[in-house]
């Protein structure tokens, strides 16, 4: 791009922050290969420890030729909003061997950047259309966000530290900007203004404004960086699927206009928070369903249309883990039952990877229960229930996403997937025709 196109560009980049709106310029950006069907993966940090999944898995497995954008999870918030890694070592410190590295060449002692970090570096070499952000936040990350949000001078203090820490690349013990490059924008995960998430988290009415005079202070800053550097940061958020909190903690149509696009929750609908067995990620509420208000992804995306949100925008969650319950009535294949509680799992309580469930049918115990017309499967020996995602379901879904004319899908995450790809080969074939 010439340097005249190039001003041009952010200029209307610029003139887009005045106007609460993201011009065309960083449109341009969302979009790969020709497509514009997204396909958004999370990779979390903690995927290299329990579960040893380095990013090299996603190679491997097919997902990463088919990602669009790739985000990685999480950076946190101290107490003053700032941004910080929840864990050095495995952001940029930790050594990654020849077998677990994308390149195939073993992390030498001493080198500027290491850890995940350099390994999405790997990964973009090999995929160089592939738009990576670091996500803030986070189910357990969203203490401090209010705090970030307050006033002017915190908004733009902690945008000016995200920006150092992850655009900049100026990692605490590590040479000047030895991670520049690696991330092309900032997701936001907010869980949630002005609404109770995690036990603890900093909640305050006024979230709600302030969450879009955040996203203003984000799209003025990365516009300033990306003049200097010459190119165009995203802006991306995760909103949520209850309306409740939709309405407490969003001027949503605002929020729209200010965001690249928006993840939205598509899944947990139910869970083992409830006694009851039901469907996580469903595209359409099953005959039945007993609780109120019902939820299912067409509920969802309707919401977000009726309050501002434009199709090409919203990028719908899917699930490649499930939820599950144990001491299930036997009745109805054990949907809509009452439990005794979670059902045991790997990691935690009632939730598993999709990899791990799939080996539950091998035994011959389990049965496999669809839902066509709702859009979901679960899992059931007589007394455990597992509601989850397959590769049937995920085509389901990317077809549905295709049809509703939506930006395309976002996966919770991506370490749930198979070693042979099973779930992204789904997802696949759904949002794109074949």
């Amino acid at each position: 791009m010439s340097m005249k196109r190039w001003g041009a560009a952010l200029l209307a980049g610029a003139l887009s922050v005045g106007l609460s709106v993201v011009a065309s310029p960083a449109q341009a950006h969302d979009h790969h290969g020709g497509s514009a069907v997204r396909t958004v993966g999370y990779y979390t940090q903690w995927s290299i420890y329990d579960r040893n999944i380095p990013m090299r898995y996603l190679v491997e497995n097919g997902t990463a030729a088919k990602l669009t954008h790739l985000n990685y999870a999480f950076s946190v918030l101290d107490e003053q909003g700032g941004c910080v890694s929840s864990d050095p070592w495995a952001d940029y410190q930790r050594p990654f061997s020849a077998e677990q590295a994308i390149s195939g060449k073993a992390d030498e002692p001493g080198q500027a950047l290491a850890g995940n970090l350099n390994q999405i570096k790997q990964l973009k070499q090999k995929f160089p259309k592939l738009r990576v952000y670091i996500s803030l936040g986070g189910w357990t990350g969203s203490k401090y966000f209010s705090n970030a949000a307050l006033t002017p001078q915190s908004r733009a203090a902690h945008v000016k530290s995200c920006i150092d820490l992850w655009l900049k690349g100026n990692l605490p013990g590590a040479p000047a900007g030895a991670a520049k490059g690696v991330f092309d924008g900032i997701d936001l995960d907010w869980e949630w203004p002005s609404t109770e998430g995690e036990v603890g988290n900093v909640v305050r009415p006024e979230d709600k404004q302030n969450f879009t005079k955040l996203l203003r202070e984000y799209r003025l800053q990365l516009f300033k960086q990306g003049f200097k550097d010459r190119r165009i940061y995203d802006l991306t958020a995760f909103l949520p699927a209850n309306r409740e909190a939709m309405d407490r903690g969003y001027e949503l149509a605002e929020v729209y206009k200010l965001l690249t696009f928006a993840t939205v929750q598509g899944y947990d609908y139910h869970g083992t928070w409830e006694k009851t067995t039901n469907q996580q990620s469903a595209i359409r509420v099953p005959e039945g369903d007993p609780t109120t208000p019902k939820d299912s992804g067409e509920i969802v995306v309707d919401a977000h249309i009726e309050r501002g949100a434009p199709r090409h925008k919203i990028t719908l969650g899917v699930p490649y883990y499930g939820r599950g319950w144990t001491g299930v009535t036997n009745r109805n294949n054990g949907l809509f039952q009452q439990s005794t509680g979670p059902a045991p799992a790997t990691f935690e309580p009632g939730y598993d990877d999709y990899r791990t469930l799939k080996n539950l049918l091998a035994g011959g115990k389990y049965k496999l229960y669809r839902d066509e017309k709702a859009g979901h499967a679960w899992l059931f020996d007589g007394t455990t229930f597992w509601t989850y995602d397959d590769p049937t379901e995920l085509k389901r879904k990317g077809k549905f996403i295709r049809d509703r004319k939506l930006g395309g899908a976002m996966i919770w995450s991506l370490d749930g997937d198979t070693p042979q790809g099973d779930l992204i080969k789904g997802l696949h074939a759904g949002l794109h025709r074949r």
